[in-house]
Order: structure tokens, then C-alpha cells, then sequence
């Protein structure tokens, strides 16, 4: 059974594209809910749908199975590069003010910020060459799996677009459909992305402010505390028992817990504060172990992997150590 659904999901995918978007069933259904929901121009869609192209190897992407599971080590090495944290602190100096701004009015310090920019495109110089709209488009109806999560984005990118006054083919980002400097995907650009630099509108992509205030912003709508930490170094004692503590993103543990069970850390932080211990494994050496607080939670509402929030936490550690030694 598994066998053939995955076999109908790859025909549907591979089969021969529409002549015109516009002129299927679904998307004609999909302009006229925008249209009663949203008030959009019935016309106007049609033309957009009409000159929207599906795109092939945004297909091949993301059914393309899933590269080998890199250990925590090999994930690390390839993001904690000499280069991404040189150019993250020559980034962080040519922004300085807006990043001090940022942190006044978020509470996020500079060094996450340039982190997650860094980690996501590399300070921009990795944003994706897919239009947005036929990135989104082919998914939303080439793409069963996941049909209607594209669909609600590409509804979104749509609402974005037109908020925004832009030509909807002229905003290139991921085969995903993730936009500028912090890869927002449209719902999070309608949800956190502010108008930083003041010029009346919203650009991800050429306005670093508008970047940097809307990465501070979506951390601290999720919840960023501020002056709060964020990962602890830890060891762990012999035996099982501290792997209670062990397991999921979420902190909801108490650090006075955790020094009961025999991990030992440093922290200047409440002996109230919920934690969790995550475990950073790698195959030829011993895992890392840390002590997670709320903020690293809030990095994962970002990307919900340990390994990503891990990685940006140990990048902003050596943004924050190369900004202080050139003071």
C-alpha cells in the first residue's frame, strides 16, 4: 500500500504540466475563495496564475530523499566556519546601530540576530534564485504531501505582496518559498516582519534594517527573555538517571532540579529557571551536552531542530568573542 501511494504521489508530480495554471479547476476555486475571503481582483489572479510557470526542479527538491543525517560534529564544523564568523562580525560592525536599536527595543542581543542572518543565508549572500510565486504555486498544486501547507503560503505571499505594493514575480527566495535575509516564509513575513529602516515598507532582501528588526521581533513575540541565557555547557554524571531531565525542545525543568541529579553547569540564572538537558551527539567522540533556558526554546520556534539552535547559539558565542577583541 505504501509502495503504491508513494508511486501516485511521484506520477502526480512527474506528470505533464498544465498548459496554464489558470486554467485548472483547483487554482480556479483557490482565485475565487481569495477573491470572497480577501477581496482580491478575480481578474488580477488570473493574469498572475496565467503567467506562472510550474517549476520542475523545485519539485525534484523536495522530494529528493533526504541528504545522510549529519552528526552534531559535522554540523557544527560545516556552519562554525573561520569565514561565517569573520564576516558575521564585519556585518555586525557595518550594522552596529541598527542591531544596538534592535536590542533596545526587542530586548535580543546583536550577536543572535547576526547569527540566525548568518546561519540562514550566509548575511544575505545566499537568499535562493526561485520565484516566490512559482516556487509556491507548484507546490500548492504539483506537490499532493504538502498541498495545503503551500497553498496557506502562497494565499499569504499573495496578501504580502499586495500589502507590500510589489509585483508578485519580482520576489525570489528558496524552492520552499522562503523570502530575504532571514528566510522568512510568507506567514512569518505577514506575522514579524517590521518596517526597521522607516521608508514606508517592508524589504527582507536590500534592507538590512528591515532584516535585522524582523529576526529581533519574531524572537521576541515568541517569547525572548531578555539578559536571560540561553545555553549552558554540562556534564553529566554516570548512569541513566539524568536522561529524565533529557528529551524534547520545551524547558520544564528547574535548574536546582538538574543539580540535584548531578549535572553539573554554571549559571547565573534563577535556581527556578526551566531548563531541559539536550544532548548533542556525534558518532567518533562523546556527545556535547547542554542546559537549554527559554531563549533557546525561542530560537527553535525558528527551526525546530536542536542542531540548528545549538549551531546558532555556538556561532553568536564567537560573533559576541570577535566584536569584543576589535573594540
Amino acid at each position: 500500500m505504501k509502495r503504491l501511494a508513494a508511486a501516485l504521489v511521484m506520477a502526480l508530480m512527474t506528470s505533464p504540466a498544465w498548459a496554464s495554471y489558470a486554467g485548472r479547476p483547483e487554482v480556479q476555486a483557490f482565485v475565487r475563495d481569495l477573491v470572497k475571503r480577501h477581496g482580491f481582483v478575480e481578474a488580477e489572479l488570473k493574469r498572475v496564475f496565467a503567467r506562472t510557470q510550474r517549476v520542475d526542479p523545485v519539485l525534484d527538491a523536495i522530494a529528493r530523499p533526504a541528504e545522510r543525517v549529519r552528526t552534531w560534529e559535522e554540523y557544527r564544523a560545516m556552519l562554525l566556519t573561520e569565514r561565517r564568523a569573520a564576516e558575521g562580525v564585519e556585518f555586525w560592525r557595518k550594522h552596529r546601530r541598527t542591531l544596538e536599536r534592535a536590542e533596545k527595543k526587542y530586548g535580543v542581543p546583536p550577536e543572535y540576530v547576526v547569527a540566525i542572518i548568518g546561519v540562514e543565508t550566509f548575511y544575505g549572500r545566499n537568499t535562493g534564485n526561485w520565484r516566490v510565486v512559482e516556487a509556491l504555486t507548484t507546490l500548492a498544486f504539483d506537490y499532493p504531501p504538502r498541498a495545503g501547507f503551500f497553498r496557506s503560503e502562497l494565499e499569504q505571499y499573495l496578501l504580502f505582496a499586495r500589502a507590500a505594493g510589489i509585483d508578485v514575480f519580482s520576489t525570489r527566495g528558496s524552492y520552499a518559498g522562503a523570502m530575504g535575509l532571514p528566510q522568512f516564509m510568507p506567514s512569518s513575513a505577514r506575522a514579524y516582519a517590521v518596517d526597521f529602516d522607516g521608508n514606508g515598507h517592508i524589504d527582507l532582501l536590500k534592507s538590512r534594517a528591515d532584516a535585522i528588526g524582523s529576526v529581533a521581533n519574531f524572537l521576541k513575540v515568541h517569547g525572548w527573555q531578555r539578559d536571560a541565557d540561553v545555553l549552558l555547557d554540562a556534564r553529566v554524571p554516570a548512569g541513566d538517571a539524568w536522561r529524565t531531565y533529557a528529551g524534547g525542545l520545551e524547558p520544564k525543568h528547574s535548574l536546582l532540579a538538574l543539580r540535584e541529579a548531578g549535572i553539573e553547569f554554571d549559571s547565573p540564572q534563577p535556581a527556578g529557571a526551566q531548563v531541559v538537558l539536550v544532548e548533542l551527539a556525534s558518532a567518533e567522540r562523546p556527545s556535547d551536552y547542554r542546559v537549554a533556558l527559554r531563549n533557546f526554546y525561542v530560537i527553535t520556534r525558528y527551526n525546530r531542530s536542536v542542531f540548528y539552535a545549538a549551531a546558532v547559539s555556538d556561532l553568536a558565542r564567537q560573533l559576541r568573542k570577535g566584536y569584543d577583541l576589535g573594540k
